[in-house]
């Protein structure tokens, strides 16, 4: 049986605790997480530095091990500070190794002056765009949502989906459910809520 969402929340002491903070805690449970909305944004990284698709897991491996060994490291302080942020110049800096390594130039650049360059770059010179498109914003904000999908019940999630995602107005929403405006409001607002206390501080 399905609990309620109030229900579901109190059976889970740990919601006050954010993702970050169980990842610095090195519980593996939050770096599966971790990996669940990032590792998809990395691999795009990687098709971007044009790394060939039988080394892109290579890559990400090596990209959350130097995550997990450096994230007390992190810091979220200033307004320019994100974790995405981070996580960008870690996935440069493993991916410049991965050539230097390699000795080879990515794929679709040819001759031996671009693997001359290749193997002398300096890391300023290996760069990942500083902004992602928005579909690939998007798709981090969807996956951060789906952790914490199974904690809401069907009603409060589709309300909330709704209003927060489809931008539907909350009146026409209401009306679809039987229910005020100030309940999609609530839905909207808790499901929210559990998704800044999971993962804001990691989007």
């Amino acid at each position: 049986m399905k609990l309620s969402d109030e229900a579901a929340g109190r059976s889970r002491p740990e919601t006050s605790v954010t993702l970050l903070a169980r990842a610095r805690a090195n519980e593996p449970e939050a770096w599966n997480r971790l990996m669940a909305i990032y590792a998809p944004l990395v691999s795009y990284w990687c098709r971007l530095a044009n790394v060939p698709a039988a080394d892109t897991e290579d890559v990400l491996q090596e990209v959350f091990l130097a995550a997990s060994t450096s994230l007390d490291r992190f810091r979220h302080e200033q307004p320019g500070d994100s974790f995405r942020g981070w996580l960008r110049g870690i996935t440069r800096n493993v991916l410049l190794a991965h050539y230097r390594r390699r000795g080879r130039e990515p794929v679709g650049e040819g001759g031996t002056e671009s693997l001359k360059r290749i193997q002398g770059l300096a890391e300023s010179e290996f760069e990942l765009p500083d902004d992602d498109p928005p579909d690939q914003s998007i798709a981090v904000y969807h996956r951060a949502l789906a952790l914490v999908r199974n904690e809401f019940e069907d009603k409060t999630w589709q309300m909330f989906w709704q209003v927060a995602v489809d931008d539907q107005p909350v009146a026409a929403v209401a009306e679809r459910f039987g229910v005020t405006s100030a309940a999609v409001r609530k839905a909207k607002s808790r499901v929210l809520f559990r998704l800044k206390q999971e993962a804001g501080d990691i989007l």
